[in-house]
């Protein structure tokens, strides 16, 4: 079986506006700024916050841990399948049900967090961020789901588009406006506002089609018999078993069995393309601070112009995808995304330059919305319809969990190399615009751009796979 997976149905441009004109397209994009808000507030917006009121990296990088939770979704992806919110279920029905109560759970965390004093105990804060991390996820969960089921393959990718769209709008509220309302006002106060913004997720929910729900079918339905019938499974027994494997074997087995060992090298290639700008983007913040950009720069600089470079990124990597191929693109992403890094270096020995941070953040943003679109696309092309909620799951846990493992060593990482004498000593030599707050920023950067060869040598094997099994199916 080709490792591109499936190629997406043609429209034309007539076609394509009336869909953009459809009213569940406005309601993705309402439910992609929903999605998009909470996630810089557990990550970048908060790290700039600790680091401001004195939390040391090494902490920052540790509490970055609570993003585990969008890579560990694949875990309970299944019973938002499976399982019906009381009340919310019978009104709403499930996706839907599911949305609000999400939505709901990550307006209250926010409020958590927005009461809290980071600088007097770290504690309330490190819960808030958590109970936060999980109810987004399962936001995404939901909307995912709703999003497949809302539309037909042809119209996924106007879905597609616009919940990008409206996930980067929600990136400038979470990042710039955070940013802005902290200087002006106050970091509590930028955190009530966050969750007040949480409504439009609630609205778009309420507004959103009440979906038919059909019942998924059972894969490898032998198997289970006959694990029921050797084991002597009846009666509750049996219908617990049935309920689990359904909710939680069926789709795993589904991917497995129609890409066999391949699954395992694909799963990597996945997990390993975004490590790069995961472990960096980590310290990302606390280098704009170090090197001693005020807030207002960085939001307007990173947080505003940097979110239309990505929606820049990631049309042009759209446009490549559909004139290239997934592969090829895949692989031009993950060289670019790489390289990128090392441009953080160049800006840690120019100091607080506004034009190096704008180039800086040209080329990550621009890079960085490209590779996204090309890892969306491929993962979207592994995906079978019938269990898409639960294997674009695992999907989008297994492409952030190296990534949010390593990114909670990253303080770690530069605190070590700005300790070692022999490097800070060379490197500040060497480049005289380095501080003795910026020096570990050097090697760390160049090392983020090392983790990205794995991935790299992955999408060459996968395409010398491919190329093969290509040559036996024409021969």
């Amino acid at each position: 079986m080709a490792l591109a997976g499936r190629g997406d149905g043609r429209m034309s441009f007539a076609e394509l506006w009336k869909v953009y004109a459809e009213p569940r397209i406005l309601i993705m994009l309402l439910l992609g700024f929903s999605a998009g808000l909470p996630y810089l507030l557990v990550f970048s917006t908060l790290s700039a916050w600790l680091r401001e009121v004195g939390i040391t990296r090494t902490e920052i990088g540790l509490l970055s841990y609570v993003g585990l939770a969008y890579t560990i979704k694949f875990l309970w992806a299944p019973l938002l399948d499976r399982i019906r919110l009381p009340l919310l279920d019978r009104l709403l029905g499930k996706r839907r049900a599911w949305m609000i109560f999400a939505q709901a759970v990550a307006a209250g965390a926010l409020v958590v967090i927005s009461m809290s004093d980071p600088a007097a105990s770290l504690l309330p804060v490190v819960f808030g961020a958590l109970v936060l991390a999980f109810a987004s996820a399962t936001q995404d969960i939901a909307i995912d789901a709703w999003r497949i089921e809302a539309a037909s393959e042809e119209k996924q990718g106007a879905m597609a588009a616009v919940y990008q769209l409206g996930y980067r709008f929600a990136l400038i509220g979470s990042g710039a406006g955070a940013l802005y309302i902290a200087d002006f006002v106050s970091w509590q106060a930028a955190y009530l506002a966050m969750a007040a913004l949480m409504l439009v997720g609630i609205g778009a929910a309420l507004l959103a089609p009440r979906l038919p729900e059909i019942e998924a079918p059972i894969i490898g339905a032998e198997a289970m018999a006959e694990i029921v019938h050797r084991f002597h499974m009846r009666g509750p027994l049996e219908g617990i078993f049935a309920w689990l494997y359904r909710a939680v074997a069926a789709p795993f087995v589904d991917f497995f069995g129609r890409y066999g060992w391949w699954s395992l090298a694909m799963l990597a290639l996945i997990g390993l393309y975004r490590v790069p700008d995961f472990v960096m983007g980590v310290m990302a913040n606390p280098l704009y601070i170090d090197i001693g950009f005020s807030l207002s720069t960085i939001a307007t600089v990173v947080k505003v112009y940097g979110v239309w470079m990505t929606i820049a990124g990631a049309i042009v990597g759209g446009l490549a995808v559909a004139r290239f191929g997934i592969l090829r693109t895949l692989l031009v992403g993950a060289l670019v995304a790489t390289l990128t890094n090392l441009v953080f270096v160049w800006l840690a020995m120019r100091g607080a330059d506004v034009t190096a941070l704008a180039i800086t953040i040209s080329a990550e943003n621009f890079s960085g919305g490209f590779a996204g679109t090309c890892l969306i696309a491929y993962m979207s092309s592994l995906v079978n319809h019938q269990f898409a909620a639960t294997q674009y799951a695992l999907f989008s846990s297994a492409f952030a969990l190296p990534g949010k493992l390593l990114g909670g060593m990253s303080g770690v990482m530069v605190d070590w190399y700005a300790l070692r004498p022999g490097i800070a000593e060379f490197l500040v030599g060497a480049a005289p615009g380095l501080t003795p707050a910026t020096v570990g920023y050097v090697p760390f950067f160049i090392s983020t751009a090392l983790m990205g060869v794995p991935a790299i040598l992955l999408i060459l094997l996968v395409m010398a796979h491919r190329r093969k099994t290509e040559a036996k199916t024409t021969a």
